[in-house]
């Protein structure tokens, strides 16, 4: 067993990471076939214990199990893509009956919610996600109130427009479409017009548990309606974590304690033992019944029952639902009266996780459950004498926060330093305190959810000037795999015995994980990320020392934007701690949604802008720049020079920049015109990056600058490609190689407009837009005789589902 679930999980790794699924099934078929006749020819040679017969025979298990976990995750995969959305329907206006499943979500002015359809339509997935916007009373209510959320297990009548999943695709960033894919969603849309609340029929038992959830969070909110830490505490009973606000979950980052408060493997465990220990004691005091069936084996079905409950009530979703399985497996192997070891009941519940859910390799949480229940087993088993009281505690919180630095800042790029002393207090709090108390106020919620809204409180107050420390986390640039690798090795290394040969060279490869950092361009070349961040712009300039980030991207709601969810994660992926220049072409929100929440995060030497009088009146600009300090404007900035690449402000001029604020009509109606233009120019090319501005100012760049001082290599297109953009005569100036459209999946503006699109193809460059293919990579060489490479991120990390 210890063979095969770790052979069996580095076949599902492998499909994965597959770029398609042709011929997979087939061949593992084939490789499980011949890998079992070659075992069983071999098992005379296992009989007389010959080492290299039994070397052998090993091997051959391991190659069959790795053929079944190919074949498995294959197998799974093919059956969760045939539910797709028929292309010829997609943007099609279709009428779709259905009941609505888990918990709706607020988004906006309207809700976000999984749909199961039902009866099924030809061509349309059984399991959709749909927002919705609505805009009249509530079916449900006689006085014509403002319709409220839908509820879990109502049946609507919705009309519906449909597409194939699609998301954001950027190196290091997350797979939104493998996210769907997991949870068995095939297709996203919206809902068009009113819908039509039907009459209830048979619903299933998920349906009714989902039901029961959303009645918990309404009871424990409208309890609770001045709770500071209300929104902890609903995530605590049911899984939902919409309550807790974007601060919280920064310093549970910050000090490693995010674990405590999404419902998984600790929380499910504390229920079972409290369930077990319950009906333990009490089984113990009626001894007919205790000689019938002993106290172990009704611990271990109490304990079941318990963890069965809560994990219903959290939803079942991904991570409960590994916990879950895994708590299952123990709790068999404990009914069944067999000694099994721990490190084999580990690895059992590692198959059964695997087949009930392949995708699960793709969830940090996996990954970080699995490993942390290895450490555990790995500090106390082994012993003649077992570790135990507050001694055996602290061994292990120790063990945990060092063993699980490579997979921490592989998944996250960060290692909270503090993290053994937040959860020394955090731990037991939620634990013992908080998770009782709100377990048991989900019948009654008014006086025990309090004290908890109290104790919570007093743990964030605690928490709060912890993470504000500056050393309270150390960021990282992820490791190449081969760091990775042996930064696993040295953590298995330094839990064995104190005595074991080459323990002490340990430190040296964990050393090496923290102090390493990626290549940089040389010295008069640079680097450039156009990262996909839908209908916007963001692009990453580097040089040999040197950071530029042009424009954040846009806002995606209101509590979330690009520069949280995508450049944040990107610039910490490789190893930025401070930008150099933030340059804000001009104050659109597509273009500087993201620019808060990236200051607040990421201090930037310096902040240069379009029209930035705009920003300067701006009281959030104000609070992030702190220290008084306000963005410069762009209009007449000096060209400067790093690392031998230069930076020049080529628009607008001083005299247009003296008139170049247009009248507030409305939040997107500033002068694109006045954007900042920015030429980067090194030893092998020059790149443009022109805003927002349109034909007018095109001309006006062209009448200004000398024959030669507009071509490039490489232009990201003015206004996303729009057709009031890139004119003939603005194409002829530059002549670039390659251009690169940032532009939203199916924008209602229809960017980049295909006119524009053949104007540059027609004058020889090549096209590429971020929508199609994730964010752009182009590298300009130290010297022009290496020339410039432009690569795509959907077409060098090529995954199965993506685009299906």
């Amino acid at each position: 067993m210890l063979i095969v679930a770790p052979a069996f999980l580095a076949g599902i790794v492998a499909v994965q990471r597959s770029a398609a699924l042709d011929g997979l099934v087939a061949a593992a078929g084939l490789g499980l076939v011949v890998a079992l006749g070659l075992r069983l020819a071999s098992r005379r040679g296992w009989g007389q214990e010959r080492p290299a017969a039994r070397w052998s025979g090993l091997a051959l298990v391991a190659l069959a199990a790795l053929a079944a976990g190919v074949g498995w995750a294959a197998w799974r995969a093919e059956l969760r893509l045939a539910d797709e959305l028929a292309g010829t329907l997609e943007g099609v206006e279709l009428q779709v009956r259905g009941r609505v499943a888990g918990l709706p979500r607020a988004s906006g002015p309207g809700w976000r919610f999984e749909f199961e359809i039902e009866p099924a339509v030809p061509g349309v997935p059984r399991n959709v996600q749909l927002a919705w916007r609505p805009e009249r009373a509530d079916p449900r209510s006689d006085a014509g109130a403002a319709l409220a959320m839908p509820r879990p297990g109502e049946r609507w009548q919705f009309t519906v427009r449909l597409w194939r999943p699609h998301g954001f695709v950027n190196p290091s960033g997350f797979d939104y479409e493998a996210w769907l894919l997991e949870r068995g969603v095939r297709a996203t849309g919206s809902v068009r017009g009113p819908g039509q609340l039907l009459d209830g029929g048979a619903e299933t038992l998920m349906q009714h548990v989902h039901r029961l959830r959303a009645t918990v969070r309404e009871r424990m909110l409208a309890a609770l309606p001045e709770g500071r830490q209300r929104g902890l505490l609903v995530a605590l009973a049911v899984g939902d974590q919409q309550g807790i606000e974007a601060a919280q979950w920064e310093v549970f980052r910050r000090t490693g304690v995010a674990h405590l408060v999404s419902i998984s493997g600790l929380h499910v465990a504390l229920v079972a033992l409290f369930c077990g220990g319950l009906a333990g004691a009490a089984w113990r005091r009626l001894p007919a019944l205790a000689l019938r069936v002993p106290v172990q084996r009704t611990r271990a079905l109490a304990g079941l029952g318990g963890a069965t409950a809560y994990a219903l009530l959290a939803g079942m979703g991904v991570p409960v639902l590994r916990a879950w399985l895994m708590l299952l497996v123990g709790a068999l192997v404990l009914f069944a009266g067999r000694r099994i070891a721990p490190s084999r009941v580990l690895a059992i519940a590692l198959l059964v996780v695997l087949a009930v859910d392949p995708w699960a390799v793709l969830s940090a949480g996996f990954w970080l459950s699995f490993g942390a229940v290895a450490v555990i087993l790995a500090v106390l088993g082994g012993r003649v004498v077992p570790l135990a009281g507050w001694r055996g505690a602290l061994r292990v919180q120790l063990a945990l926060s060092f063993a699980l630095v490579p997979l921490l800042l592989a998944q996250f790029q960060s290692v909270p330093l503090l993290s053994p002393l937040a959860n020394l207090i955090a731990v037991p709090l939620v634990s013992f305190i908080v998770t009782p108390l709100v377990l048991l106020a989900i019948p009654w919620p008014g006086p025990l959810l309090l004290p908890a809204d109290l104790a919570a409180g007093l743990m964030m107050d605690f928490l709060t000037p912890l993470a504000a420390l500056e050393f309270a986390v150390i960021e990282r640039a992820a490791p190449p795999t081969w760091l990775f690798g042996g930064a696993l090795a040295a953590v298995a290394m330094l839990l064995l015995p104190r005595a074991s040969p080459g323990r002490l060279a340990a430190p040296a490869l964990l050393a090496g994980l923290l102090f390493w950092q990626p290549a940089r361009p040389e010295e008069g070349g640079f680097r450039v990320w156009v990262l996909d961040v839908g209908q916007g712009l963001a692009v990453h300039v580097q040089t040999h020392a040197h950071d530029l980030l042009y424009d954040t991207g846009p806002p995606f709601g209101n509590s979330n934007d690009a520069g949280e969810r995508v450049i944040l994660p990107w610039l910490r992926a490789i190893g930025v701690r401070r930008l150099d220049r933030l340059v804000l072409s001009h104050p659109d929100s597509d273009h500087i949604g993201g620019a808060a929440s990236l200051l607040a995060a990421m201090p930037a030497d310096s902040v240069l802008a379009g029209q930035a009088r705009d920003l300067r009146e701006r009281e959030d600009w104000s609070v992030q720049l702190g220290q008084g300090r306000v963005p410069a404007d762009c209009v007449g900035a000096p060209a400067w020079t790093r690392d031998g690449v230069l930076f020049e402000i080529l628009h607008p001029s001083p005299a247009r920049g003296a008139s170049s604020v247009a009248p507030d009509t409305g939040e997107n109606a500033h002068d694109n015109d006045a954007s900042c233009v920015l030429r980067v120019t090194g030893a092998a090319g020059a790149l443009l990056l022109p805003g927002d501005i349109g034909a007018a100012a095109e001309q006006e760049l062209i009448r200004r600058q000398p024959p030669a001082g507009l071509s490039a290599v490489v232009v990201v297109s003015a206004h996303h490609g729009s057709r009031s953009s890139s004119s003939p005569a603005f194409v002829d100036a530059t002549l670039p190689e390659h251009v690169i459209h940032s532009a939203g999946s199916r924008n209602s503006f229809g960017h980049p407009h295909p006119d524009v699109w053949a104007r540059w193809s027609g004058a020889g460059a090549r096209n590429w837009r971020t929508d199609a293919q994730g964010a752009i990579l182009v590298e300009f060489a130290a010297s022009s005789e290496e020339g410039v490479l432009v690569s795509a991120e959907r077409e060098t990390r090529v995954r199965y589902w993506h685009g299906r």
